[in-house]
């Protein structure tokens, strides 16, 4: 229904934006009115990247012996049903759009009868070049004055593999094994936050068949299809166009399936790597992990050059026996999956083609979710089911226009449950039996503390007073060190909460593409329109009381408030506090985005223009309110009733891409760029949504003996008001840079790029700047506190609906830069295929989105984090430094090598700095809990380097 609708939607989306573009027009351009008028006489809506490529290049004739214009090109592939022609323009020119990745037959057939052929490869998102110079022949196969390397993409800082590269490197069997080839881009063993390069990695987009393959308001790639269905991959790292609607404010992956051919193809692998053949680690968690794949595809047709189909099934299994922890065995873990994947390619006519697929995955995890310094009891058990639908297709209009569209449609069930149930429901009030707290809930065992330097009589006390208190508990149930001795530092009890999370995220976009001649000067224009829904449904319940912590009377961390008569803290759903049967229904938030984009690509002798220029417009819906404009806040208490949460402004998103390239001499260029990206990744519509009032996690409180003493929202765990005038997340980025074809088969390039991230949001205490001086570090700048209160009349709105004393609010001068020079070679003949990259970069600022928890490799929240929360927490304390992804050197190479006798070896090698890390202390700013409060300027420490070598023999 929704996309049936999205139609009349965005035509009216248009209308407005056009509107609200010449009300400010002072701030805005002509292209916006103009992209928006074209876009509502041509189209609907939809969704992301294009999963084809293309061929372009001009045919001459030195001798003058026959005439260029008129010149028919046709083309043909396996996995084209039908061939794709053009017809070349007076100057030579031709261009054959939407096409198939694959290796293409390319007849130019002359007016006089002649003709000539030869062939090429299309990558993915990427032009192929071939331009053919006539000459009087005695055949017909012709060798052409082009490349084996495909340099023209949608950014400037493109690179795209084919099935050859992808088939034969020494990658794992999953798409995010697959992103350790992409030059510029560190390598990570995250197992959830994605890898940096210039920007978070939250921040970076993937799709499949142009389908967003990233968690909904958590932007960390969720779903991995096997890398046996990809045959295709491009990643645009920087100087993006209006094109595809690239809002990344990192790094931008795309990549297309394998599709049918008029022949039938089947395939059956299993594959296995048992414990035996890894070496048993010696330190962390003991295991003897055994791994095995099991990988069939099927292909063909169904109607001979007309519609193909492509179907397969992917099992990885996963399985860990002879467990052993800090603790001692455990039981055995096992994490399996099953994915059926199926695809249609229809080509009704040479100038329509159609992709339809689906793919559904099945995953069981049993045994998880146990740590190095864990008990067996802390597992849990988790199972979830995502499917991805997409419908898209392509229309040639004549040989110099084109119509696209595309449909999809992606949800993701979850669910998790401790091993261990409790069996019992918390109420506020009751006490906590400190005797048996391993049976209360998740226990952290906490560990002793030592001074700090030039610590006080007072802090020594306390510490020493913390400390007495700790010893009976790591007694208990603290494990035994290297040393022999107990300690802490660990986890006993039971896994502390049940969850149940359900993701969708619906798309539809449209786009047209034409070009216009004028003189010496050629236009290849692009317009395109998007509209994207995503929706989150979340409940989650205790077991016990949750998560335990030890306190000792340094002071409970509650925001505002220090409680120092408290030693135990239990950390719990407040959705699990209801005791007649009931259940508290679950909270469902949602986000929209529209999205407009035109772009002119200028042809004009040795000069390339690019001016483009993306526009959107983002809203957020929460739940548990009504609009009520008589009230002071604007609303009035609704529980259950989705409301207009926030609703960012056109023309606050208004996002050039502008670049020209001088090719100075044949096969060499330099080019400079400029970009703006405004990131759509955000957990707004949930961390802000109202009805988390009454579904918030709670802080319960109890002194030395058990007893109830407090309880109170955790900092920020509540519904919240955003402020006014604040401007979306933006990064803008600079690159200047070179690229030579050296030969045919050698093509170098090298950049200078500069990235300055800035209009961070974060969900603070309204009064974060009223905090004056406090700890060893200072406190509230004077420029930022005489901006006083984010929402001064705050307590009235709260007086009218309640709500959190914490707002949505932009981070006083929060800021990310970014330095980077790179240079890469890309070498290809018959035999051997070698990418080789040296990236040096600088990554800082004070504002740091994978570093703002204590996990970082997790879906966290984006916008309502532990930055911010507070003393210690704050934007001007420690903040500025390294980020955790700053990595200054990175070197890869990727490489293959087809011997004689067809069997082909894969090698890989990176090598990059180690990891910038800060030390935590809450001591210096009056807190127990260290957790994200730096004791020393961001980034001050660096682990080790990182370098590995991977062969492979095909």
């Amino acid at each position: 229904m929704k996309a049936k609708v999205a139609g009349q939607y965005l035509s009216g989306q248009i209308r407005q934006a056009i509107r609200q573009s010449w009300k400010n027009r002072s701030t805005s351009t002509a292209a916006v009115m103009f992209a928006g008028a074209v876009a509502a006489g041509i189209c609907a809506p939809a969704q992301a990247q294009q999963i084809t490529g293309s061929i372009k290049g001009t045919v001459t004739a030195p001798g003058g012996d026959v005439a260029v214009s008129g010149v028919q090109v046709v083309v043909t592939s396996d996995v084209m049903p039908k061939p794709r022609s053009a017809t070349t323009r007076p100057d030579g020119t031709f261009t054959l759009p939407y096409l198939i990745p694959g290796n293409y037959d390319i007849t130019f057939t002359f007016p006089d009868g002649s003709v000539r052929k030869t062939n090429t490869t299309v990558l993915l998102e990427q032009a192929s070049v071939v331009n053919l110079a006539y000459e009087a022949a005695q055949t017909e196969r012709i060798e052409v004055y082009g490349t084996a390397i495909i340099t023209e993409g949608d950014s400037s800082l493109t690179n795209s593999f084919g099935e050859d590269v992808i088939a034969n490197m020494p990658i794992g069997q999953s798409y995010r094994d697959m992103l350790k080839i992409l030059p510029g881009v560190e390598y990570s063993e995250n197992g959830i936050l994605g890898p940096a390069a210039g920007g978070s990695g939250v921040d970076n987009s993937y799709a499949l068949d142009g389908v967003d393959l990233s968690l909904p308001m958590f932007g960390n790639l969720s779903s991995e299809p096997a890398t046996h269905d990809i045959a295709y991959v491009s990643v645009d790292r920087g100087g993006a166009k209006a094109i595809g609607f690239n809002r990344s404010g990192g790094f931008a992956v795309n990549s297309a399936s394998k599709s049918g051919t008029n022949e039938f193809h089947a395939s059956l692998e299993y594959r296995l790597q048992n414990s035996g053949f890894t070496s048993t680690p010696v330190d962390g968690v003991i295991s003897d992990v055994d791994r095995s794949w099991i990988i069939a595809s099927v292909s063909g047709p169904i109607l001979k050059d007309q519609l193909f189909f492509y179907g397969s099934y992917f099992r990885p299994e996963v399985t860990g026996d002879n467990k052993i922890t800090a603790y001692g065995p455990t039981k055995s873990y096992e994490n399996t999956r099953d994915e059926y994947f199926g695809k249609l390619t229809w080509a009704p006519t040479e100038d329509i083609l159609l992709n339809v697929s689906q793919r559904v995955s099945d995953r069981q995890e049993v045994g998880g979710s146990i740590g190095e310094f864990e008990t067996d009891s802390v597992s849990l058990g988790s199972e979830s089911k995502i499917k991805i639908t997409a419908v898209d297709g392509s229309w040639l209009l004549g040989d110099t226009s084109s119509l696209n569209f595309k449909y999809a449609k992606y949800s993701e069930d979850g669910s998790s449950r401790p091993d261990v149930e409790l069996g019992f429901m918390p109420v506020l009030g009751d006490s906590l039996d400190i005797n048996n707290l391993d049976q209360m809930g998740y226990f952290g065992v906490p560990s002793l503390r030592d001074y700090p330097d030039g610590a006080t009589a007072d802090e020594i006390a306390a510490i020493d007073a913390f400390n007495a208190s700790a010893a009976p508990l790591i007694a208990q149930y603290g494990y035994v060190g290297d040393d022999g001795e107990l300690s802490g530092g660990s986890g006993v009890g039971a896994y502390p909460t049940y969850n149940n999370q359900d993701f969708a995220r619906e798309s539809f976009q449209v786009g047209f593409d034409t070009e216009i001649y004028t003189g010496d000067m050629t236009h290849f224009l692009h317009f395109g329109a998007r509209w994207s829904e995503l929706e989150e449904d979340l409940s989650r319940l205790s077991n016990g009381w949750g998560r335990i912590s030890y306190i000792g009377g340094l002071g409970a961390d509650g925001g505002d408030t220090d409680l120092t008569n408290v030693f135990y803290e239990a950390s719990i759903e407040q959705m699990s506090l209801v005791q007649d049967g009931s259940s508290v229904s679950s909270i469902t938030s949602y986000a929209e985005s529209v999205d407009f984009e035109i772009n002119d690509e200028i042809e004009h002798g040795d000069f390339t223009y690019n001016i483009g220029l993306l526009v959107s417009r983002d809203t957020f819906y929460g739940q548990g309110l009504r609009k009520n404009s008589s009230n002071v806040s604007g609303y009035e208490l609704a529980p259950g009733e989705k409301y207009e949460m926030y609703k960012t402004d056109w023309k606050d998103m208004i996002q050039p891409r502008l670049g020209v390239t001088w090719e100075y001499e044949e096969s060499a260029t330099v080019f400079a760029n400029y970009a703006s990206y405004n990131p759509n990744a955000s957990s707004l519509a949930r961390a802000a949504s109202w009805d988390r009032n009454t579904r918030r996690t709670l802080l319960v409180r109890f002194d030395e003996n058990g007893d109830f003493v407090d309880a109170g929202g955790a900092a920020g765990s509540s519904g919240k008001f955003f402020a006014d005038n604040m401007r979306p997340r933006r990064i803008d980025e600079f690159t200047i840079g070179t690229t030579k074809m050296v030969t045919n088969e050698l093509f170098v390039r090298s950049h200078l790029r500069y990235r300055y991230g800035s209009h961070f949001w974060e969900d603070m205490p309204n009064g974060a700047r009223l905090y004056g001086d406090y700890g060893d570090f200072g406190g509230v700048p004077a420029n930022i506190a005489e901006k006083g209160l984010y929402i001064p009349n705050l307590d009235a709105m709260r007086d009218e609906v309640g709500g959190s004393s914490y707002v949505i609010a932009e981070v006083d001068g929060g800021q990310t830069k970014y330095w980077e020079w790179s240079i890469e070679g890309e070498y290809q003949n018959d035999k051997w295929y070698v990418n080789a990259s040296y990236v040096w970069s600088h990554y800082y600022g004070n504002f740091d989105q994978d570093n703002t928890t204590a996990t970082n490799d997790a879906n966290t929240f984006i916008g309502s984090s532990f930055y911010g929360d507070g003393p210690g927490r704050m934007v001007w304390d420690n903040r500025y430094g390294n980020m955790i992804g700053d990595k200054p050197h990175k070197v890869k190479v990727i490489s293959t090598y087809t011997a004689d006798w067809e069997g082909v070896f894969g090698a890989y090698f990176v090598f990059q700095s180690g990891e910038a890390w800060t030390a935590w202390d809450g001591t210096p700013y009056g807190y127990s809990s260290g957790t994200s409060r730096f004791a020393e300027p961001a980034g001050s420490r660096r682990g080790a380097s990182h370098w590995q070598v991977d062969l492979s023999y095909t």
